[in-house]
């Protein structure tokens, strides 16, 4: 794949992740709130829950990435004069 597009992608992905850390955090402060205030926080749990498991693919997906551009960069010919 080409360089540029995995940069890309990697963008992506770090945002994704970004992204979901700021959803998790909205979502466990629902929870206080909603268990401070007496109400049930079971479904909110749930939500909570499904979220987490999203921000792992997230992760993953991401590591993933990370890892396809330093084999492409290792394989990558070296432009430095002195390895010629």
């Amino acid at each position: 794949m080409d360089q540029a597009i995995m940069q890309r992608h990697l963008a992506r992905a770090e945002r994704h992740v970004t992204e979901g850390e700021a959803h998790l955090a909205r979502q466990r402060a629902l929870i206080r709130k909603l268990e401070r205030d007496g109400h049930g926080s079971r479904a909110a749990r749930r939500f909570l829950r499904s979220l987490e498991e999203t921000q792992a693919l997230h992760e993953a997906d991401r590591d993933r990435v990370r890892a396809e551009l330093r084999i492409a960069e290792r394989a990558r010919p070296s432009t430095n004069a002195f390895c010629r």
